[in-house]
């Protein structure tokens, strides 16, 4: 039983200190899972030996897979070999041929070897050292109790072509794991939770659960054991019928991605016209492989001159309204549809903070207008919560999402939506 579950350890004070995003312990569990490994635990843990070797023994009593990344380097804060040696209760020793494949890194880089990189051919006694090809850091495969341990090293370029060679093809377990996921947009978790409250139930042959992100919801589904796909199929066909038109996708899809399949199957264009938010949505929509077949870009008009300049904003507009208000929003992304030539525009205009708001308009008012060539446009105001970061992502999120829904030819309220406008 032991040999199904895994826990997997990111080292370095880095980390513990938010200097550095773990993106490891994600990419790691990913790989168990596919190998019927269940992933119980992760650990974030600073550079210190004794507390190093500390959780190497508590997580062995647990679980038969440890996997560890980080503190493998040649300085004074890489103390991953020495914990490993004090959780086995053993010595270190010098490996030559790890010492030969460090000194030949150096050597094909017509480099000498730095002394202080010796200490990267230790090893326990008992523990065998993993060829690093990338890199000047072997990794380390080991025994702690109950466990089969991997220290690996902390760059992903060098870590994952070590895990893909060493782990996978030394654990032997018939467990079968499926998972899938629900995305949604436009309903808050809770609003979600209630949907499928019965399916969260614990206890029964899957496990279902939410995880909401700046107003996408993801419905996570897992289920282990004979049948389990069918199983996590059938909760996903359930699932999407409940919560019905707030489903963009299932999988690992961006709400971005599924705009731009909406487009691409009715072979339309889309462009852009931000303020407050600098270029965010652009930059979303333009993370997406392929992005260029439906989005056409945008203009960043930050300053009223910009937005009468580019996209023809009346100057009465932005002397009576403002340019937080519908009537801007809607000149934004009229103009930019007329000017572009696509079928659809989506503009954003706001007050990110944290200055800049008046007892009218308070930080975090954004309108969103949504505009298509017929000529119809509909706007929304919305009052977003947070930091200068979470409203501008809120905006650019919100504005995927009215353009899903005129896509789809949906109307529904969104999260943090106050007023709407159709013209």
């Amino acid at each position: 039983m032991r040999q199904r579950r895994a826990a997997v350890m990111a080292i370095g004070d880095e980390l513990v200190l938010g200097q550095r995003l773990d993106t490891n312990s994600q990419w790691i569990s990913a790989r168990l899972v596919e190998r019927g490994v269940l992933v119980v635990e992760h650990v974030t843990i600073e550079d210190d030996a004794d507390e190093i070797a500390r959780a190497l023994r508590r997580l062995s009593e647990r679980v038969g897979v440890i996997v560890s990344t980080g503190g493998l380097g040649p300085t004074r804060d890489d103390l991953t070999r020495q914990a490993l040696a004090h959780a086995m209760g053993e010595e270190l020793v010098e490996d030559e041929q790890a010492l030969g494949q460090i000194r030949a890194f150096f050597e094909s880089r017509a480099m000498a070897m730095p002394e202080a990189n010796r200490v990267q051919a230790y090893r326990p006694v008992s523990a065998r050292v993993i060829p690093n090809e990338v890199g000047t850091a072997p990794g380390l495969a080991a025994q702690v109790g109950g466990a089969r341990v991997w220290c690996l090293p902390g760059p992903p370029s060098e870590m994952r072509p070590m895990f893909d060679r060493e782990v996978p093809g030394s654990i032997s377990t018939d467990t079968e794991i499926a998972t899938a996921q629900v995305q949604t947009i436009g309903w808050g978790e809770s609003r979600v939770g209630e949907a499928i409250e019965d399916l969260m139930a614990r206890g029964g042959e899957a496990v279902v659960g939410t995880t909401a992100s700046r107003g996408i919801v993801a419905v996570r589904i897992r289920a282990i054991g004979e049948g389990c796909r069918d199983r996590v199929q059938e909760l996903v066909r359930e699932i999407r019928n409940r919560l019905g038109p707030i489903v963009f996708a299932v999988g690992d899809v961006s709400l971005q991605q599924a705009c731009l399949d909406l487009l691409r199957q009715r072979r339309q264009r889309l462009c852009t016209v931000e303020s407050c938010t600098g270029g965010m949505l652009g930059e979303m929509i333009t993370q997406v492989p392929g992005s260029s077949a439906a989005y056409l870009g945008g203009w960043v008009t930050y300053a009223n001159e910009m937005k009468m300049r580019e996209v023809g904003v009346p100057e009465g507009v932005l002397a009576d309204e403002g340019a937080v208000s519908s009537a801007c929003a809607r000149a934004m992304a009229l103009g930019a549809v007329r000017r572009s030539g696509a079928d659809w525009a989506l503009s954003i205009t706001g007050i990110a903070g944290p200055g800049g708001g008046s007892e009218a308009k308070p930080v975090g008012t954004v309108w969103i207008g949504r505009a298509s060539h017929d000529g119809a446009c509909q706007t929304r105001r919305f009052r977003f919560r947070g930091g200068r970061e979470d409203i501008r992502a809120w905006s650019a999120i919100s504005a995927l999402a009215m353009l899903r829904l005129g896509l789809l030819g949906e109307e529904m309220d969104l999260l943090f939506e106050e007023e709407r406008r159709d013209s």
